[in-house]
Formats: structure tokens, sequence, C-alpha cells
């Protein structure tokens, strides 16, 4: 059994009782959610108008490349070897490379939905060619199965392989499958037989989004398994702005909150309502099977009545709309609107107000689950995001937090990021360093407090904290200019340049480390801005 499997068994050890199952399931978007890119490569190349740069996917020697090359820059050239793919292929697929041990994510995305490839998600108007996108763990868990976690102080490094078992496997619905497969009369989950809420968490767990997820202090959403209470390791926020409805990628479960179907139905409505974990529906069955599922509450009755002319329920009720997130891509209506106009992405209860509210969804149930740490986390969260408008709120928040749980490092790196953008460096100082004494070798942390040393004239601790950060992160581009500044600031030339060389390795087309590293080449070196 692979090394920290946890009692993962994976979907083959199923095959024995449950071979039928397991074969329609096989077929599934879920089980191909992740793998090898060797098995779900697609040749294509494109170019990229904005960073002036061209993408080529192609194989060669049984493996998967991905070139790229920037017109009229020599320096920005090369290839990169896709690992894995990440994604079911219905709206798009990511690819994952390596360097030096650290995994990011291609700046290139298959939209296998239109047949194209583009770029990633938010990179469409990149300047740069951006190679440093890290592969994080919440990114990832909702695709693949006994993945590891990075390296204890890194952000992205893996051992390999990145997962013990491709795609979603049983066991992320069932649980650990160890004991149950030795004689099948050990434990395992029946998500069926789970209470409602607990039922419910064994989808929310990758089919819920929202503004900000939260995880607890200590806990990690790829440690959760079926069964557990999701919210011990995680906690979700939705942003309720009546100003800007529309639907996001993955927001299923936020808008089947606000049907009606859900609304009188309650419990006794879940996904496995009206879809099937263990089999893909075929394309000419489709319309009769959800169909069913309709008139299984709404009745035969009304069926022969209601646009009998018009078997396919979901067209009119559960419409597909272009996502506002992700270009190329469309997602599935779960509001189930009466008309499809009348969607609104408002939670039921909330009342409508001009300016955003940060709701936690679900609803708490007890006054436990109403935690001023994670909502203040989550606000902070959405100021870094963008909006800066909601500083106040996050800050107030943040310093209620601190003081009921001043041991929490989380909680106190925020409010110390908080107080330094204030310009209170010598209080930013005290948070950021009572923070490392919680956790040491935050990267955020040992960053920002280099910053302030160097601010004060400090530049053997700020030295020393980038240096132990950008180790641990080298796709962090800022910190290692900031490394290559102060060692050329010491005439140190040649410890500034191998800290920009490092910084191109990952990222080829940061504009400030080429422009340093032809700086320091000069016969009169300098160091920038």
């Amino acid at each position: 059994m692979p090394e920290a499997s946890r009692g993962y068994v994976g979907s083959q050890a199923c095959v024995a009782c449950h071979d039928s199952i397991y074969q329609t399931y096989s077929q599934t978007a879920h089980a191909h959610a992740s793998g090898t890119a060797a098995e779900n490569v697609v040749v294509g190349e494109f170019r990229h108008g904005a960073s002036h740069s061209d993408y080529k996917v192609y194989s060669q020697g049984g493996k998967v490349w991905m070139s790229f090359q920037k017109e009229g820059d020599p320096l920005v050239q090369g290839k990169r070897e896709l690992l894995y793919y990440i994604g079911q292929g219905r709206r798009g697929t990511t690819f994952l490379f390596s360097v030096d041990g650290f995994y990011f994510e291609a700046p290139i995305n298959l939209y296998t939905s239109r047949h194209v490839w583009d770029m990633a998600p938010g990179y469409g108007n990149a300047r740069e060619v951006p190679l440093n996108l890290p592969a994080l763990p919440s990114c990832m868990d909702c695709h693949v199965s006994g993945m590891r976690p990075p390296l204890e102080g890194t952000e992205n490094r893996y051992s390999a392989p990145l997962f013990l078992f491709a795609g979603v496997t049983c066991e992320r619905c069932h649980g650990p499958g160890q004991a149950h497969a030795q004689d099948g009369k050990g434990e395992i989950v029946n998500p069926a037989k789970l209470p409602a809420n607990r039922r419910d968490e064994v989808c929310m767990q990758c089919h819920l989004e929202g503004n900000a997820a939260i995880e607890r202090p200590g806990k990690h959403l790829y440690d959760y398994k079926a069964g557990d209470d999701l919210f011990d390791y995680v906690r979700y926020y939705v942003l309720i702005d009546p100003q800007k409805p529309g639907l996001r990628a993955a927001s299923q479960f936020e808008q089947l909150a606000v049907s009606k179907c859900k609304k009188k139905t309650g419990d006794a409505m879940s996904c496995t309502s009206c879809h099937d974990p263990h089999r893909t529906i075929p394309a000419d069955e489709r319309v009769a099977y959800y169909r069913s599922k309709c008139l299984a509450c709404h009745g035969a009755n009304f069926g022969e009545k209601h646009h009998a002319n018009q078997p396919d329920c979901t067209q009119c009720h559960m419409p597909a709309t272009s996502s506002k997130d992700i270009a190329h891509t469309a997602v599935t209506d779960h509001s189930i609107p009466r008309r499809p106009t009348t969607t609104q992405n408002v939670l039921p209860g909330v009342k409508t107000a001009e300016l955003p509210q940060l709701e936690p969804f679900p609803k708490p149930t007890n006054d436990k689950d109403s935690d001023i740490r994670d909502l203040a986390l989550a606000w902070q969260s959405i100021v870094n995001s963008g909006m800066t408008r909601a500083e106040p709120e996050a800050k107030q928040l943040l310093q209620k937090a601190a003081e009921q749980f001043p041991d929490d490092p989380a909680v106190i790196a925020a409010l110390a990021y908080d107080v330094q953008r204030e310009g209170d460096g010598a209080k930013a100082r005290q948070l950021y360093t009572r923070a490392l004494s919680l956790c040491p070798g935050m990267v955020d942390v040992e960053t920002n407090l280099g910053v302030l040393d160097a601010q004060s004239g400090d530049l053997r601790d700020a030295v020393r904290l980038w240096q132990d950060a950008f180790r641990r992160a080298p796709g962090r581009s800022e910190i290692g200019i900031n490394l290559a500044r102060v060692h050329c600031s010491e005439k140190q030339f040649e410890k500034a340049r191998d800290d920009t060389m490092r910084v191109l390795e990952f990222n080829p087309d940061s504009t400030e480390a080429k422009r340093l590293l032809k700086e320091l080449n000069s016969d009169a070196p300098r160091c920038g801005r």
C-alpha cells in the first residue's frame, strides 16, 4: 500500500464485489478528473496577442511538452514537460509541470467545450508569459484522490507522484476502504444513510466554492473524509451583491439553496435526487431521465398539461449560461428558475442591501459555528481580492478576532498586514514576530517582515528572512528581486545576479527581473529602482 495512504486503497479494490458499478463509474467525468498528461493530451498551438507569445502543445519521446516563445525576446523561450492534467474536461483542462521539484499550473488551458487552447482563466490580458502559477492544494484537492500535501514549509513542492490515485475515486464519497475491502465487513460510508447535513457535505467538499473558504485552525480540506463534519475543516462565505447578479463556475449549492424545489422539499432533496453518482446518463437518454426526476415530484398529470410538446424540462428551468469568471465555459443554473430571467444569486433570508454582505454558507446552526475568526479572515480575503472598500470591516473584525484568538497565527498575520498597510511598522513588526513564533516559516509573514527590516536599515535580518522564504517559494518573484537589490546595494553583484537568475528560472518573462539583470550585467552595475 502506498505510503501515507491513510486507509485509502483506490477504486480498483472495489471491483471484486461491485464490478458493475465500477464499470459504469469508470466512464464518468469524476473518474477522469485527473491523471497523467499523456493520458489526456490534445496537441495544438495558438498565439496570445496581449503578450505577443506563441504556445504549442505536442508529444515527443513519449512525453508531453508545452513550448513558449515571445516575439522579439530571445530570452523568453523554452519548453516545460506537462506531467499531469487536472479537470473533468467538460469546461476546461489545466496541466501541471515541475521546475526543481516545485509544481506549477501551465499558463494555458484546453477549453474542451470549444476545442480550443487559450490562456488560463484570468490571464487573457497578461502582458507577460505567466509560468510561476503555483499548483496549490486548494486547486487540486477536488480533482485528485490521495493528494500528497506540500512538503513542510513550502507552498507547492510535493513528493512525486502528486497523488496516489487519479480522478475522484469511490472513496471520496464512501470514505477509506481498506478495512471494508479486506472482508466486506469493515466499516464503509453510505452517504444515503448519513444525516442530511453530512450527506450533503460529501458533495459540498467540491461543489461549493463561495467567495471565501477559510480553513479551520490546524485543519486542511484535503484531510476531510466522507462522514466527517466538513465544517470542522473549512468554512465557506458567500458575497451577496444584488447589484451584480450572475452565476459563478462552481456555485451549485448556492444556487440550489434559492430554488423553490429545495425550499419546499428541504432535506428530502439532495444532489442524488437528480444525479446518479455512479454513471453518466447517455446523451440520448438525458431528456427522458431528467424529466422523470422532475415528474417524480410534480406528477405525470402536470407533465401532460405543462408544455407537453417540450419534454426537456432543463431547457427552460436549468438553462446553460456563460460563466462570468471563466472564459469559453458555460454553467447550468441550479437555482431551477421558473423563468430564466428571474434568477437571482441571493440566499434565502438575506435582505437586499446597497452594499454587499458576506454571509456564511450554509447558515450556521448554533453559536459555535458563528466564529468571528473565520468571518474576519473571510473579509480580509475579500479585501485582498480587490474590494478595498471593505477594509474597515475587515480590520474591525480582525482586531476582535485577535483579542479572542491571541494564539492564532493566521489571524495575527492578517492583522499585521492590515496594520502594515496603514503605515504602523512598529505594530506590524510586533504582530509578525508573534505570528512567526506561533508558526515558523510562514512565507508571507517572512516576506513582509523582511520589508519592514529593510525599510528600517536592518538589511541583515531582511536578507535572512527573504532567503528562507525564497528557498521555500522560489516562484515568488518579488522575494528574489528584493534579495537581488539588497545584494546589489552592498556591491555583492554576483549574489545579486544569482538571485535574479533564480527568479528568471521560474518566471522568465518577469519584466522587472529582466531589467535588473541587464543593469547588473552593464559595465557599471546598477541596482534598479
